[in-house]
């Protein structure tokens, strides 16, 4: 399997982290990276992976964000719309899409201790992947 990953650069301390995560599990699991994209902050992840969907040697895309409680709702925003647009961009394609974006309502601490849910976004698009190649 071919696996984009895309992540936030918002928030680094967490995100750098969850990427080392996810690209080690790929490694790991026998998965090849064949694009790793770095974006602004986690709004600008879905147009990327729809770019990198319409790939022919992108199999999976995995979205990696930390999404902080700040002192507006801009948190809650972000995740009633960035979780839909991603939805709705794998059943377009046919091409499954790991959700690695922790949050809303998170502190700073609560997101370091989900630093894995970037590794576990790869596990959940390799099972989605062998599971469509089957039907």
């Amino acid at each position: 399997m071919n696996l984009a990953i895309v992540a936030a650069e918002f928030n680094p301390e967490v995100t750098d982290r969850m990427v080392e995560k996810a690209v080690a599990r790929a490694k790991e699991r026998g998965v090849r990276v064949a694009s790793l994209v770095r974006v602004p902050g986690t709004f600008e992840i879905p147009l990327t992976i729809q770019r990198l969907l319409e790939r022919s040697d992108v199999d999976a895309a995995v979205a990696i964000g930390a999404v902080i409680k700040g002192e507006t709702l801009h948190d809650e925003a972000l995740m009633a719309a960035v979780p839909k647009a991603l939805l709705d961009i794998g059943l377009r394609s046919g091409k499954p899409v790991g959700l690695g974006i922790t949050g809303p309502g998170m502190t700073d601490e609560q997101a370091l201790a989900r630093v894995d849910k970037g590794a576990e976004a790869v596990d959940v698009a390799l099972a989605m992947h062998e599971i469509l190649r089957k039907l």
